[in-house]
């Protein structure tokens, strides 16, 4: 039954977007090539590189190797083997979605168990330090780095280790790897690796851009329905551009400028229907929840309000 509705509401869903495109067609061409040139300009320069580099890294069977300098801090610390130190290193410098990426393809090479890239997913596909510090907080004018900076990653980071010697307490420990071997019987060949790496990453960043035009175009359905409604031109506004928030973050943080940023310091954690449906890309060929995912960036996100509305209320915010 349930699915029976899912189909009816993706086909209704489906009938309106076309409906929609057809009587505003210059509209929704304008959103969808703002959408293609985002990709275009800013994920595939930013984004490509790095995954095939961590492609070649990962079937080259050179994660310890990589993951050396950090091992014996967060190896001790979280208790786990050099795969999942190199997927923190990956998700927390390189940002969303390289850290779903670098799970899932650690994961489907055999480098780690359902259960670890499961762990991984849980706190390591966050917004990227460079996005943060030169586009978000620039974006909403923002004066101080330091506090947003921590509460945007130090939280991860404590929910992941929470999560370590509770939920996933029954991961393989960092004491287990001392004599760990990569699965392959001997690395693979530099060019096969550039190869494949190369192919599994372009069809990923193809993805990416697809579900960026996609939901940039939908920013067509809140304007449609908001700027419809008896209120204030400031309110509605305001609505839009929280709307819009939740479906794509860059374009909505965009719209959001300096008027709300409590609200968009709060969202970013969750990423928006853009980014969830970006991870569950990623995820592809693999038998990883999203769902599962989408409750652990809830349950951040959640953390995130408390500690920001509590920064308010102190005066640590501009």
């Amino acid at each position: 039954m349930k699915r029976k509705w899912f189909r009816y509401s993706i086909c209704l869903g489906a009938l309106l977007l076309t409906a929609v495109i057809l009587s505003f067609p210059s509209q929704c061409l304008s959103l969808s090539l703002q959408g293609l040139q985002l990709w275009f300009t800013k994920m595939i320069p930013a984004l490509f590189p790095f995954m095939v580099l961590s492609g070649i890294i990962i079937r080259m069977n050179l994660i310890s190797l990589f993951a050396r300098p950090l091992t014996p801090l967060l190896g001790k610390l979280y208790q786990v083997r050099p795969p999942l130190v190199y997927g923190m290193v990956i998700g927390f410098l390189c940002g969303f979605p390289m850290g779903a990426h670098t799970a899932a393809e650690l994961y489907r090479t055999q480098k780690i168990s359902k259960e670890e890239a499961s762990f991984l997913l849980a706190f390591c596909n966050n917004i990227g330090p460079v996005y943060f510090l030169s586009f978000a907080l620039p974006t909403i004018g923002s004066r101080r780095r330091l506090l947003p900076f921590g509460i945007m990653y130090l939280l991860p980071l404590i929910y992941g280790l929470v999560l370590r010697y509770s939920r996933y307490r029954k991961l393989p420990s960092y004491s287990d790897s001392g004599q760990e071997n990569s699965p392959s019987a001997s690395p693979a060949c530099f060019l096969l690796s550039l190869e494949a790496a190369i192919d599994q990453s372009l069809q990923n960043i193809t993805k990416l851009g697809g579900y960026m035009i996609l939901f940039n175009l939908l920013f067509i359905l809140p304007q449609l329905a908001v700027f419809h409604i008896p209120m204030p031109v400031s309110r509605q506004n305001t609505l839009f551009a929280c709307l819009c928030c939740l479906l794509e973050i860059t374009g909505g943080i965009s719209l959001c400028g300096s008027k709300l940023p409590l609200f968009v310091l709060t969202i970013l954690p969750f990423g928006g229907l853009s980014c969830i449906a970006q991870t569950g890309s990623m995820l592809g060929g693999t038998d990883l929840s999203l769902t599962e995912y989408v409750k652990h960036k809830l349950i951040l996100t959640v953390f995130t309000f408390f500690f920001y509305v509590l920064a308010a209320f102190l005066s640590w915010l501009p």
